[in-house]
């Protein structure tokens, strides 16, 4: 890089730089991290097909569980990737890998090659989760980074609305190797776009950063950091419990057919990632992070605890308390996600948001065997009013809003 390219990088800030530059970058986190979702989330949907194939429900949950295997096992180690090297070169490298991945494995004919491609498609999904939320924390003002993240954390309802809508068709019109291709493409196309279009935030130089402390690791601090990972993973048993049995407590409690109940939960996805965005403009409009993740955790618990009640008495309104659930429980996510890229800071949040997700996605793959269990033995009712019971836990753990890096 010559001189004159390095003293325009080093100009741009993000007072400087122009908000279409950075929505124009938000927008790109938006496909990278939509096309992950879609690989990891999305391949779920492509279990009717396996079956179809001669597999048995069991074996067919294997080979599509090993995306979020792969994403689960390197989230934290593309976090230090991207505190090494950069956003630009993670994002670009790890949405080429995913795009590999998945058309190799759509060209796979044994099963156990299959499921090795979607693990190693995981493993590269992993690279946008943290690299996008530092794009934005990088490039957006304080002022408006709860609004850009909550509209960052749309990506991953609209990830899986679109596999929803795109990979049973596709499989049952063509093949599951022609499913395969919708994400390899779109994680293509999100590549391309990331490589033209994203420009990695400044960030102080190592001498400097030294001298200030943004080197040492915000772990040791205090338990902050912690305490916010804490309250993520408890806040996000009772978001699974709906997510998970939502579909299930309406046919099977209040009779709903499926195609009914299928579009009710589709609908409160949507409401859901509008709650993302409206919970970070409303951090940015009170200037805190914590206080409206405290809201929030204790709206959970009220909403899961009605909907306990009016579940086990089969009254009507549990039906729309459901959906306020649904809503809910999710606008944390951007909150919590916003809050530890900002507290641990340029040289650290890309292992902190890695830590961030690991901790949230093995609690979110314990609740479907374990709340399964509960719902078998005790019913619906029981495991939301556990749900809510884990969720008032987070109430008190939630810190106050600690001074930013950022």
């Amino acid at each position: 890089m010559n001189r004159t390219a390095m003293r325009e990088r080093t100009e741009m800030t993000p007072q400087t730089i122009g908000a279409s530059r950075r929505w124009s970058m938000l927008a790109l986190g938006v496909l990278g991290q939509s096309a992950s979702a879609l690989f990891v989330n999305g391949t779920p949907f492509l279990i009717p097909a396996l079956r179809d194939e001669g597999l048995s429900l069991t074996e067919a949950g294997v080979i599509v569980a090993m995306p979020t295997l792969g994403l689960v096992l390197t989230l934290i180690a593309w976090g230090w990737v991207v505190d090494r090297i950069g956003e630009r070169k993670v994002l670009v490298s790890g949405l080429g890998l995913l795009c590999a991945a998945a058309a190799a494995a759509s060209f796979t004919g044994p099963y156990i090659l299959l499921g090795t491609f979607l693990l190693l498609g995981g493993m590269a999904a992993a690279s946008t989760n943290g690299a996008s939320g530092r794009v934005i924390v990088g490039w957006f003002p304080p002022h408006r980074r709860g609004l850009a993240m909550g509209i960052r954390q749309t990506a991953q309802p609209l990830g899986v609305g679109l596999g929803a809508i795109t990979l049973p068709s596709v499989a049952s019109a063509y093949s599951i190797s022609a499913a395969l291709l919708v994400p390899a493409v779109m994680a293509g196309l999100a590549a391309v776009g990331c490589l033209l279009g994203i420009i990695d935030p400044p960030r102080p130089d190592t001498a400097h950063a030294s001298k200030t402390g943004l080197l040492a690791n915000p772990y040791r601090k205090d338990a902050t950091l912690w305490r916010i990972h804490g309250v993520s993973v408890l806040l996000v048993i009772p978001q699974m419990t709906v997510w998970t049995f939502a579909l299930v407590w309406l046919h099977d409690d209040y009779g709903w057919s499926l195609p009914a109940a299928g579009a009710l939960v589709t609908a409160a996805q949507l409401l859901g990632a509008g709650g993302r965005i409206g919970a970070g403009a409303l951090s940015d409009a009170v200037g805190s992070r914590m206080r409206p993740l405290r809201w929030i955790a204790t709206a959970a618990v009220v909403t899961m605890a009605a909907l306990a009640a009016t579940s086990w008495v089969g009254w009507w309104i549990a039906i729309p308390l459901l959906v306020i659930a649904s809503v809910i429980t999710v606008s944390d996510n951007g909150l919590a996600f916003t809050a530890i890229a900002e507290i641990a800071g340029p040289y650290w949040s890309g292992r902190g948001l890695g830590v961030q997700n690991t901790g949230q996605n093995l609690a979110g793959a314990a609740i479907p065997p374990l709340f399964g269990l509960l719902i078998t033995t005790t019913g619906f009712s029981a495991a939301f009013l556990v749900a809510a019971a884990i969720a008032c836990v987070a109430i008190p753990l939630v810190p106050h809003d600690p001074e930013s890096q950022y």
